[in-house]
C-alpha cells in the first residue's frame, strides 16, 4: 500500500517528461526525418556537411572549447581556495557567487552588451581615464566573455563539491612525508577531483556548444553558431525540417560527448 501511495507522487514527474520531454524529441525527430511532403529522407541531418552549416558547428565547437577550458582555470584555483575556508564562510562565498544566476540569462547577456558597447560603460569609463577603448563587441572575444560570465558556476560547483571530497589526512600524509605542493596538487588533489572536473566540463560544454542567445545579443547577428542557425531555421525560414534535422545531428553529437566524459569518468574511478 505504501508503495502505491509513494509510485502516486512519480505521476507529476512522468507527466511532465511526457509532454514536455519525450513528445517534443519524438516531434523533433519526425521532422528531422522528412520533407515538407512528409516523406522520409534523411537530408535534413546530412545537410550538416554543407559549408554554412559546418562553419557553424565547427565555430560552436571552437568557442565552446575555449569558454570551457577559461571556465576551468578560473574555478578550479577558487574551488581550492573555498575548499580552504570555514564551511559559513565558503558557504557564504558561494551564495554570493551563485547569486546573480538567479537573474534571468538574456537580462544577464544584455547587461553585458550595454557594459561592451563602443559607447558603453567600460569604454566611457576607459575615456575619462585616458586609456584605449575596448572594441569587442560583436566579436568571438564578446561571445566567449558572455559565455564564461553565464557558464561559470557550472563549473565551479562540480570542482568544489569534488574537492571538498578529498580527505585531509591524505594531503597531511604526502606533506608529512615529504612532498612538495606541486607534487600533492599534480599527484593527489587533482586525479581525485576528476569526477567533479568531467562533470563542470560536461555542465558547461553542452550549453555553451548549444547557446544562441548570447552570440545573437553579444556577436551581434555577425557570429553563427550552430543553435543560432537551429533558432533562426525555425524562427524565420519556418523551416522545421531543417532545423529539426540540424537539431538531431546536435543532439547525437551531444550524446556521443556526454559518453566520452562518462568513459573517462569510469576510467579514473577504476584506476
Amino acid at each position: 500500500m505504501k508503495n502505491k501511495k509513494l509510485k502516486l507522487f512519480t505521476i507529476p514527474y512522468a507527466a511532465w517528461m511526457l509532454f514536455f520531454v519525450i513528445i517534443p524529441i519524438f516531434i523533433i525527430g519526425y521532422y528531422g526525418v522528412t520533407d515538407s511532403n512528409g516523406n522520409f529522407t534523411l537530408a535534413n541531418i546530412f545537410s550538416i556537411t554543407q559549408y554554412e552549416h559546418y562553419k557553424s558547428l565547427f565555430l560552436a565547437i571552437y568557442l565552446a572549447i575555449i569558454c570551457t577550458v577559461i571556465c576551468l582555470l578560473i574555478a578550479y584555483p577558487l574551488a581550492l581556495i573555498l575548499r580552504k575556508l570555514d564551511p559559513k564562510l565558503s558557504g557564504t562565498l558561494i551564495f554570493i557567487f551563485l547569486l546573480p544566476m538567479w537573474m534571468n540569462m538574456l537580462l544577464r547577456t544584455l547587461a553585458w552588451q550595454i557594459l561592451l558597447e563602443r559607447k558603453g560603460v567600460i569604454n566611457a569609463l576607459l575615456t575619462m581615464a585616458h586609456l584605449p577603448t575596448l572594441n569587442i563587441i560583436n566579436t568571438n572575444a564578446a561571445v566567449v566573455l558572455g559565455m564564461v560570465y553565464d557558464f561559470l558556476p557550472f563549473m565551479v560547483m562540480p570542482v568544489f563539491n569534488s574537492l571538498s571530497k578529498i580527505d585531509d589526512s591524505v594531503i597531511d600524509a604526502a606533506s608529512d612525508l615529504g612532498a612538495k605542493y606541486h607534487t600533492v596538487l599534480f599527484r593527489i588533489i587533482i586525479p581525485l577531483s576528476i569526477p567533479g572536473i568531467v562533470s563542470g566540463i560536461t555542465m558547461v560544454f553542452i550549453p555553451a556548444l548549444t547557446t544562441f542567445v548570447i552570440s545573437n545579443i553579444l556577436g551581434g547577428g555577425r557570429i553563427l553558431l550552430i543553435g543560432g542557425l537551429i533558432e533562426q531555421e525555425f524562427m524565420h525560414a519556418s523551416n522545421w525540417n531543417l532545423g529539426s534535422g540540424l537539431s538531431i545531428f546536435l543532439i547525437l553529437f551531444v550524446f556521443v560527448f556526454i559518453a566520452i566524459s562518462m568513459f573517462f569518468d569510469d576510467e579514473e574511478e577504476l584506476a
